[in-house]
């Protein structure tokens, strides 16, 4: 599988850890940076990689930040975008199964590397399963971005 993988500074090290780990289990990496500890904008990252998932460069995202949160606020601004901050296996997954998630989230000073792995792992394990309980909510969503898109 194809994956975008991008942080800000605090999530640097991690990420430079999950572009080995991801290329060893057979996964071709988009590394978009940052590509230092150097202090960054989140935001110019979680774009980077929402925006290299809507255009099929990639096919999931994996963005890391401090804490996550912020990481994901901001990728969830693109339209078509539904990023997750996980920390915990069962988020990993039913993120993708539930609510088609295809940013998964988390912060590169909360999870651990070992867990930060077990997670990437599951989400790309994961597949949406389209039910339609689960279709008619993502339709919902999608119906939102369309309400608030910017006008003209």
């Amino acid at each position: 599988m194809r994956v975008a993988l991008g942080c800000d500074h605090a999530g640097f090290e991690l990420k430079r850890d999950l572009a080995d780990f991801l290329t060893q289990e057979g996964h071709e990496v988009l590394d978009l940076g940052t590509d230092g500890p150097a202090p960054v904008d989140y935001p110019v990252y979680a774009e980077a990689v929402g925006n290299a998932v809507l255009s099929g460069k990639a096919e999931r995202g994996v963005m890391l930040c401090g804490s996550g949160v912020g990481a994901a606020v901001a990728a969830n601004k693109l339209p078509g975008i539904r990023a997750g901050l996980c920390h915990d296996s069962y988020s990993a997954h039913q993120g993708v199964e539930h609510d088609d998630m295809n940013v998964l989230v988390m912060g590169g000073l909360v999870v651990g590397r070992e867990v930060a792995r077990e997670l990437v792992r599951i989400y790309l394990a994961a597949r949406y399963t389209g039910e339609e309980r689960h279709q008619r909510r993502i339709d919902e969503i999608k119906a939102m971005e369309r309400r608030y898109a910017p006008k003209g």
